[in-house]
C-alpha cells in the first residue's frame, strides 16, 4: 500500500477510474453481444435498430480513452460488415 499522501490519493483515483472503465467496457460488450445475437437469429429489423446505439456506445468508450480509437474503428467496421452481409443474404 502507498505511504505518501499523494500516492494514497493516486491509488484512490485509480480505483474509481478502474471501476468506471469496467462499467463502460462491460456495457459495450453486452450491447455488442445483443447485436450479434440478433444477427445470428437472422433478425434484420432488430439488428438495424440496435446498430446505431451500438456504434454510438463504442465511439463513446473510445472517446473516453477506455479503448483505443483504432480498436473502436475496427469493431465498428466488423459489425457493419456483418450487418451488410445479413442484408445481402436477405
Amino acid at each position: 500500500m502507498a505511504n505518501h499522501k499523494s500516492a494514497i490519493k493516486r491509488h484512490r483515483q485509480n480505483l474509481k477510474r478502474r471501476a468506471r472503465n469496467k462499467h463502460y467496457k462491460s456495457k459495450m460488450r453486452n450491447t455488442i453481444k445483443e447485436f450479434r445475437s440478433a444477427l445470428e437469429n437472422n433478425d434484420l429489423a432488430k439488428a438495424k435498430e440496435l446498430f446505431p446505439g451500438t456504434v454510438s456506445l463504442i465511439q463513446k468508450v473510445s472517446q473516453k480513452g477506455i479503448i483505443h480509437k483504432n480498436q473502436a474503428s475496427r469493431r465498428v467496421k466488423r459489425l457493419h460488415g456483418a450487418l451488410h452481409k445479413l442484408q445481402q443474404s436477405a
